[in-house]
């Protein structure tokens, strides 16, 4: 691969915050939570040339005519054998699918695409994936490549999926055999597996012989009582270039123990039966007699990154409840190397290990306090396209395309040599979306893992589905599936496993799940039949409207954390528009229910996964940009740091839709005046349609498109002071409400939020069991004049009111477009505005006013269609609310 053009160098972040140890610390500059600016540099290819392997995909299906058909490989490791000779092995069948001499694979797989030029994508489904590039010796079709007695078999002994066409179909039965492990040495790369119980290593080298490269297989097998057969290979008998292929092998008795056999262009080889261990090598070379040698003992694998990179952390000076402290990353490094994190963990002792999309394992140290002097030492290579890491026991494991993977590092010299394939007991095709989204560890020591669901080609076994995976990583269960693109996140104390989606076709805005049971969750993949649904349809705990959270994330439980009241709470992560909500959970009726509110919007990069900090008790997040974002930076990963003391945040502690209205509890104290008055509350209500469209239009209870306006017709304040429930008229069960407030606590601080639910079930406000006087909830709707005392005419209200009131959800204030049903505000003031109806008007603050009143009067042209009516405001807020809004649009330049 080339490196990217100095013009696309200005696209990537690169952080000069980094420098070698040796060099003097930079300690985080504590007045500005923002990094240094980042100097422009290349990164080295994907591929690095000093490191032996990486993991890829691998498509041999066009080698061309007597080739092996169908010769695709979904979980497959790129043995980098010097020389330019290359080989791929097959994690789950056990087999060599082409050894070939030339420059590695074509760089088109997601990571590999998108490592030298953020946000470029490989297409959907299987049609553009990594080839042989160069000339291939020999290749294998879908079979095992080690098989039981004499006889060799071409059919694939595995259980097709719903797709019988579909290769990736998982590793064959553990009975026949089971991959162990990747194993690091100086030179080489041992591969360890079983057959049928028996254990061997293997690995692969390349050397020059009068200029012609050869290519041996070594191998070691241990005591067996029956033969086995490898097929070494096939290549078509009508090509000139002629491949040599030899064996050599110790003896059983006074018989060789190993035999080289060839018919009809397959070489194979039979093991016979022993009870001693036998070492034998197999050598290729083309145009060449192969020569096999004898394969001295690797010795262990000497440090590859020495080097330790400090960085340092930027501390925010904001006031609010949670903070966001950024942190440098390692981007300036001896090996040029690109660091996209996605996700990170945690050992007991406050060090960290964090994942890049591109297979490397980073460890951190000094997440702490002022987050300055933070060490980073490279870990681990070659992983599979990963997006999640975890902690168990103390022990590293990363979920990749290939499986779940244990990291250790047997010689205690801080790099892992030890790649253990803890688990693979579940299906990955070779589709590019079917991404290995996340994992977590349940409590009882099992694994949860979410997988991605779109294809563009054939349908796999285990595309978008939650797994749980066994303590011992042998067997699989189904939690959920039918979902598009799941991220996830489990209780590390209860075990409830929930996940986000993302909205697009069958799935109408972003959904929060609760996955168990086995539910089916509604999306349909573009080959199945459209809108025939499999199963019922798992509603989701909540639904989140696009423009709020257009692409769902991962989800982290702040267990054991130390961020006052909001310990224990469940935070959804919002990746396009980087967000954190607080998700709070409902069980009061018989089904769970949920709300997400805002927590902070303070990133600079797109995040995708967290995870709390046992030392400090902090949240920490990670992320990379893949596919679009308002994020300033390709890759990031910072703290969210606590500062609102035990019982001093503003979010809110409890919110209940009743059959009367909305509860809505705090732990503090409010201020009466405020929370007394009608003004300051607003609510309204929509549904969606489920269908085979992107996305789906909001729809009021009539069936109409928009949102249905609610308003409150009393509230009341509770006799601690510390909770209010607001009379809302009409309360139905519904898939979408906005319930929105603007309140101030005793101590004079004034805050506004707005609350995003599903209300499946409503229950009866009981007022004495909620800590309220004995009241009768008034549901009379008041007239305009009564609602409320005018109000200043100014910005800070105007921009008081547009959060009340939701505008944000549809008007952005910075110009993005990307899930808004509106217009930005950003720039309208002053304006010339092209209209649906081929006119155009100046955006002064007439023809604000009238939008306000009547949105469809003048509708903005592209906008005539939207999937969210705008609904008229007269009568919701007041003229004076109304002139203090144009006020703050005005100053939106």
């Amino acid at each position: 691969m080339k490196a990217s053009q100095p013009i696309l160098a200005i696209l990537l972040f690169f952080s000069i915050g980094t420098q070698f140890v040796q060099g003097q610390n930079q300690p985080g500059q504590p007045t500005a939570a923002k990094p240094s600016v980042p100097a422009p540099a290349l990164w080295n290819n994907f591929v690095e040339t000093d490191f032996p392997f990486f993991s890829s995909v691998l498509d041999a299906r066009n080698l061309g005519a007597g080739w092996p058909t169908n010769n695709l490989t979904p979980r497959g490791i790129i043995l980098n054998l010097g020389n330019d000779c290359w080989a791929c092995f097959d994690v789950d069948l056990l087999r060599v699918s082409a050894i070939w001499h030339g420059k590695g694979v074509t760089p088109v797989s997601m990571s590999q695409g998108s490592y030298q030029v953020a946000g470029a994508k490989a297409p959907i489904g299987q049609g553009k994936l990594p080839e042989i590039i160069g000339t291939p010796w020999i290749a294998n079709g879908i079979y095992p490549g080690w098989q039981p007695g004499e006889q060799v078999s071409r059919i694939d002994p595995r259980e097709p999926g719903p797709d019988s066409r579909e290769i990736g179909r998982g590793p064959i039965d553990p009975r026949l055999g089971r991959f162990k492990a990747v194993r690091l040495r100086e030179n080489v790369v041992w591969l360890e597996y079983d057959i049928e119980d028996v254990p061997i290593r293997e690995w692969m080298e390349s050397r020059v012989e009068n200029g012609i490269a050869q290519v041996q297989r070594t191998f070691e097998i241990g005591k067996r009582e029956k033969s086995f057969t490898l097929i070494v290979g096939s290549r078509p008998e009508s090509l000139t270039n002629r491949l040599d292929v030899s064996v050599l092998a110790n003896t059983v008795g006074d018989a060789p123990a190993v035999s080289l056999h060839e018919s009809a262009g397959t070489w194979f080889l039979r093991v016979v039966p022993s009870y001693t261990f036998t070492e034998f090598s197999v050598a290729m070379s083309l145009n060449s007699a192969a020569r096999p040698a004898q394969s001295l003992k690797a010795k262990p694998a000497e440090l590859r990154w020495p080097e330790i990179i400090t960085t340092s952390g930027s501390l925010s000076e904001s006031d609010e409840d949670c903070v966001v402290d950024n942190i440098a990353l390692p981007t300036t490094n001896p090996w040029k190397r690109n660091v996209r994190f996605a996700d990170l963990a945690f050992f007991k002792d406050g060090r960290a290990a964090a994942v890049t999309y591109d297979g490397d394992v980073w460890l951190i140290s000094g997440l702490r306090e002022n987050l300055s002097g933070l060490k980073w030492k490279r870990f681990a290579s070659g992983l599979h396209e990963p997006l999640s890491i975890a902690v168990r026991d103390e022990e590293l494991f990363v979920f990749d395309r290939n499986g779940i993977w244990n990291l250790r590092d047997m010689d205690g010299n801080g790099e892992a040599d030890v790649h253990r394939l803890f688990s693979n007991a579940f299906a990955q095709t070779a589709e590019t979306r079917e991404f290995a989204s996340g994992m977590r560890v349940g409590p009882d020591g099992s694994f949860i893992i979410a997988k991605g669901g779109q294809q563009g080609a054939t349908i796999g076994k285990h595309n978008g589905t939650v797994l749980r995976v066994s303590p011992d990583g042998k067997t699989t269960t189904v939690l959920g599936w039918g979902l598009r693109q799941p991220f996830m996140g489990v209780d590390p104390k209860t075990g409830l496993v929930t996940a986000s989606d993302q909205q697009g076709h069958y799935t109408p805005a972003t959904p929060l799940h609760v996955v168990e049971g086995n539910q089916y969750y509604g999306f349909l993949t573009g080959s199945q039949p459209k809108e025939q649904y499999p199963a019922p349809i798992a509603d989701p705990l909540t639904w989140i409207p696009h423009s709020i959270n257009a692409s769902g994330a991962g989800q982290v439980w702040l267990r054991d954390a130390r961020m006052g009241s909001m310990n224990d709470r469940l935070i959804h992560i919002g990746y396009y528009r980087p967000e954190l909500f607080v998700t709070l959970l409902n069980d009061r009726g018989s089904r769970k229910q949920g709300a997400v509110v805002s927590l902070t919007r303070d990133f600079l990069f797109p995040p995708l996964c967290g995870a709390v900090n046992p030392v400090d008790g902090q949240l920490y997040i990670a992320g990379f940009q893949i596919w679009g974002t308002q994020a300033e930076q390709i890759s990031g990963l910072a703290r969210v740091r606590y500062t609102g003391g035990e019982n001093n945040s503003t979010m809110p502690r409890e919110i209940v839709a009743m059959k009367e209205g909305m509860l809505l509890r705090f732990d503090v104290l409010l201020d009466k005046t405020k929370a007394t008055a009608l003004s300051n509350f607003s609510a309204e209500r929509w549904n969606y349609q489920r269908t085979a469209n992107y996305g789906s239009p909001h729809f009021k209870l009539d069936g109409s498109k928009g949102q249905d306006a609610m308003f409150a017709s009393s509230v009341y304040l509770s006799n601690d002071r510390k909770a209010v429930f607001v009379g809302i008229p009409d309360m139905q069960p519904v898939m979408q409400m906005r319930f929105g407030w603007s309140l101030g606590t005793e101590s004079g601080k004034t805050f506004q939020q707005n609350a995003y639910f599903t209300p499946y079930e409503l229950i009866s406000f009981d007022p004495k069991t909620e800590g309220f006087e004995p009241v009768i909830v008034d549901l009379t709707l008041k007239g305009s004049e009564t609602i409320a005392e005018e109000a200043p005419i100014n910005v800070k209200e105007g921009k008081r009111v547009s959060e009340l009131m939701g505008c944000i959800a549809c008007h952005s204030v910075d110009g993005s477009k990307l899930g808004k049903s509106g217009p930005t505000w950003k720039g309208l003031f002053g304006s010339e505005v092209s209209l649906a109806n081929a006119g155009k008007v100046v955006a002064d603050a007439a023809y604000l006013r009238e939008s306000i009143i009547d949105p469809t009067a003048k509708v903005v042209s592209g906008f005539e269609k939207s999937d969210a009516g705008m609904p008229s405001y007269e009568g919701v807020i007041t003229d004076a609310q109304i002139e203090s809004v144009i006020l703050y649009i005005e100053t939106l330049r």
